[in-house]
């Protein structure tokens, strides 16, 4: 289940909104252009990692065997290495924007 959007990570690139299968998302508009989507709704989450692996600035973490909200905190999931552990664990780039240089694969997504 969708656990947290850092929002000291993401960039607003709403990648994650057009990404869901199941509309988990809202983007935040207006004057706050910019800014990170809400999770509005959780529980409609299907685990499906769509989110987390197309993320261009590692800035999800959906939990793998979460049925339930863990309550997860941002700073243990990145003392722990998990924000875009998914895209590892799958064979794809690190992903966060810092990092991504070399890679071609998310340019078509969010170029620089």
């Amino acid at each position: 289940m969708i656990e947290l959007i850092s929002p000291t990570r993401c960039t607003g690139c709403n990648i994650c909104v057009s990404i869901c299968p199941m509309d988990v998302f809202q983007a935040v508009g207006g004057q706050a252009k910019g800014a990170a989507p809400t999770i509005a709704r959780q529980a409609d989450c299907q685990t499906c990692f769509l989110c987390e692996a197309h993320c261009p600035d590692d800035a999800l973490y959906v939990a793998p065997d979460a049925e339930t909200v863990t309550g997860i905190a941002e700073d243990a999931v990145a003392a722990a290495g998990l924000f875009g552990s998914y895209r590892r664990a799958i064979g794809w780039s690190t992903g966060h924007r810092d990092n991504r240089s070399a890679d071609q694969t998310f340019r078509l997504l969010a170029p620089h």
